[in-house]
């Protein structure tokens, strides 16, 4: 029996050890925030294992293989912005807690994703305390990376280091004893390829040897750290207790940014050091340079490596041409370019498959059922809902994959290095790319992800540019509108006019991002300096497999989570178009869509609409996308299902719509107008909460929210006119 004792804020849900977690652990964490275990069964728990080590070392891989959890694993630094845990069995009688934590350089954290890295590892608290530190060491750059492990080691907690990208290391001409490394730091050292499960076995079973021993950190430093700052230790030891004299000097150095530590601490910590002249610039500068003394001697006896003719990776090679200042570019954009001709070549079959194969059946059910309003409900409601969402599941899987083969491949860091130069012009740089180029798959990770930029101004102007890049969500109204408005056509008999539109939307939404960025940089102002250093991956092979599961992870996601929201709005959407009010104000069945509640609602917003081109059921579309902007197409399908259309699929309903003049509905300048106001309008509730938690404000989602609008209007406005 678990006895739980809650603190000042209540906990809403314990998670039991058995059950496999996923959650997000965002730099806001607090010990306040969590359920406490207070009897002694606590001791019972499960043992919590952390996974940490530099950028793109391979710990997402190894984190992936011992949970079996379907994580997204990127070729590129920063892919986990969040603490993801999930259970790992390595026995019959052993499982434990796996914690991948950001990827980090230093124990010093800089950006808000290494404090939360920080703080997991030095939270003391019985429940969420650290039991073993797994370091993932990537063998082709062993002397950096062997500087974050040794500061790993000098926290005093059970260490296992695990020795990645063994095969690069050895085309590089790098041989390394792993013995006599595992002598020289003092822990057990292993090589694992988590690409192709090597070393695995091994690996679990030193993991559970570790958990299950009584075992006692190694005594002796590193380096001697409580030479560089003793009074500063000791000040922090008279306020705080602490695993080791390096942890101490940590405490020192970040007590202010750190959520472990009370404010009642943060005072006497502050008068304390003031008393001890505590310059944390000198002494991180002075114990960097001692590492780097002790990791030498210690590679001169573990480590042959050659030096005067190092081979020349392959990598290497292809970077000379996809690098290049001028013709890398060109290539990036052949590559971005093939990307959206793709979604129209392979998913144009299986979209026409089963947009014909849903009216074929929607038809045949309004023949055969009766006439009765559990029928309509079924027929022009759920059915008509469920046909907006999973018609644009062949694109999302395409869209997804072919990301996920450009960051496994080691491609997508290379987009960040290209484009550093045009960030810089706009007042950021080339880490704002890898948020920017998220937002292409969902604006939500995007903004968070922008927490790995140091600088305060570029990490506050990328969140708020972000959501005007084209995100999954409008890929579905891009495509509906892009086949009614604008010939299927092929330009040199290869090269989908659908597809260049669809590419030259992406560019839109890019560029109004940079230059939504050049005009916050006029404005905000914060004199800090930024500098973008990005290790840059080897190429590789992509793995097919985590491709595939890719695919079917983001088809899931867009099925039961967005699919959930359009079935919901298109169910309520039935109900206000089927029903309305009558003149002794009761509710009845209208004659006509306009005469129900959702005809009457779209008539009172018209006259704001129509300037831009929008009819009423355009209006009611836009309302209701509001929640989520691939709505748009669940909405369309159930207006035009309730209004009796007989056309078998919805391109064919709204390509058939007039107006009451007789006139067709989606004309080009009415085409080009939406596409527009969709490329630029805020439309996702769920981008603005997530805007609202990262700035800790509702300034900036309010300003996100009237300033895209105003955009988004007065550029329709512009284009329907001059098309018109």
């Amino acid at each position: 029996m678990i006895h739980l004792s809650m603190g000042k804020n209540h906990c809403s849900q314990f998670y039991q050890s058995s059950e496999v977690m996923s959650f997000s652990f965002y730099h806001n964490y607090s010990k306040h925030n969590v359920c406490y275990l207070r009897s002694l069964s606590m001791l019972h728990r499960n043992k919590n294992i952390a996974l940490v080590g530099n950028p793109n070392s391979g710990k997402s891989s190894l984190f992936n293989l011992l949970t079996g959890l379907n994580q997204k694993i990127g070729n590129f630094p920063g892919v986990t912005v969040d603490k993801k845990t999930g259970k790992s069995v390595l026995s019959k009688n052993t499982t434990v807690n796996v914690i991948d934590l950001p990827g980090t350089y230093s124990l010093y954290p800089k950006s808000d994703d290494e404090i939360v890295t920080f703080d997991v590892l030095f939270d003391d608290d019985e429940l969420l305390k650290i039991d073993v530190v797994v370091v993932v060491v990537d063998a082709s750059n062993l002397k950096r990376n062997l500087l974050f492990c040794s500061q790993i080691i000098d926290i005093k907690k059970p260490v296992i280091v695990v020795l990645s990208m063994m095969d690069i290391a050895k085309k590089k001409g790098t041989q390394i004893d792993i013995n006599g490394l595992s002598r020289a730091l003092g822990f057990p050292v292993l090589a694992v390829n988590p690409r192709n499960n090597k070393g695995m076995t091994e690996f679990k079973k030193q993991l559970e040897n570790t958990v299950n021993a009584k075992f006692q950190a190694t005594q002796r430093d590193f380096i001697d750290n409580y030479a560089l700052a003793p009074e500063a230790i000791n000040a922090v030891k008279s306020v705080k207790e602490v695993t080791s004299d390096y942890a101490a000097i940590h405490f020192a150095a970040v007590y202010e940014k750190l959520n472990i530590i009370s404010a009642e601490e943060k005072i006497k910590l502050k008068t304390e050091l003031a008393k001890a002249s505590f310059n944390k610039t000198k002494i991180q500068a002075e114990e960097t340079l001692l590492r780097y003394g002790a990791i030498k001697k210690l590679m001169q006896h573990c480590v042959v490596e050659i030096y005067p003719l190092q081979k020349q990776l392959a990598s290497e090679k292809i970077d000379r041409v996809l690098l290049h200042p001028i013709y890398g570019n060109f290539i990036l954009l052949g590559v971005l370019f093939l990307l959206f001709q793709s979604i129209f070549w392979f998913a144009q079959f299986p979209m026409e498959w089963i947009d014909a194969g849903f009216g074929q059946l929607i038809e045949t059910l309004k023949s055969i059922l009766p006439q009765h309003f559990i029928s309509d409900l079924f027929v022009n409601g759920i059915l008509a809902g469920i046909n907006g969402i999973v018609i644009f599941i062949p694109q999302i899987m395409i869209l997804f994959g072919v990301i996920s083969l450009l960051e496994d491949s080691g491609y997508m860091s290379r987009i960040s290095f290209l484009t550093d130069r045009l960030m810089r012009k706009v007042g950021l740089n080339g880490k704002s790319v890898m948020p920017l180029i998220s937002a292409v798959a969902c604006a939500v990770p995007a903004i968070m992800a922008a927490r790995t930029i140091e600088n305060k101004k570029e990490k506050l102007i990328t969140i708020l540019i972000t959501p005007f890049m084209s995100c999954s969500a409008r890929l579905p109204v891009y495509t509906i509108l892009i086949s009614l408005v604008v010939p299927n056509t092929y330009l040199g008999g290869l090269i989908s006019l659908h597809g260049l539109v669809l590419f030259g939307m992406y560019l839109l939404g890019f560029f109004m991002a940079l230059f939504a960025s050049f005009v916050l940089n006029l404005f905000i102002k914060v004199k800090e300096q930024s500098i973008f250093l990005m290790e840059l991956p080897v190429y590789r092979m992509p793995r097919w497999k985590n491709t595939l599961m890719t695919m079917l992870q983001k088809a899931r996601v867009f099925v039961f989570d967005a699919g959930k929201i359009i079935l919901i709005i298109s169910i309520i959407l039935w109900g206000l178009s089927s029903y309305g009010p009558s003149n002794n104000h009761s509710i009845i069945a209208p004659t006509s869509l306009e005469n129900s509640f959702a005809g009457i609602a779209g008539k009172k917003i018209e006259p704001l609409i129509k300037p831009i081109g929008f009819d009423w059921k355009i209006g009611i579309a836009l309302i209701t996308s509001f929640a989520a902007r691939e709505v748009f197409v669940g909405t369309m399908a159930t207006l035009y299902s309730v209004d009796g259309d007989d056309s078998n699929t919805l391109r064919e309903k709204m390509e058939a719509a007039v107006n009451a003049q007789g006139e067709k509905v989606y004309t080009l300048p009415t085409g080009l107008s939406l596409l527009i106001f969709y490329a630029f309008a805020m439309q996702c509730m769920s981008t603005l909460a997530i805007v609202k938690r990262e700035t800790n404000s509702w300034v900036y989602p309010l300003l996100q929210f009237v300033v895209m609008g105003l955009i988004a209007y007065i550029s329709s406005f512009a284009i329907y006119h001059l098309f018109s």
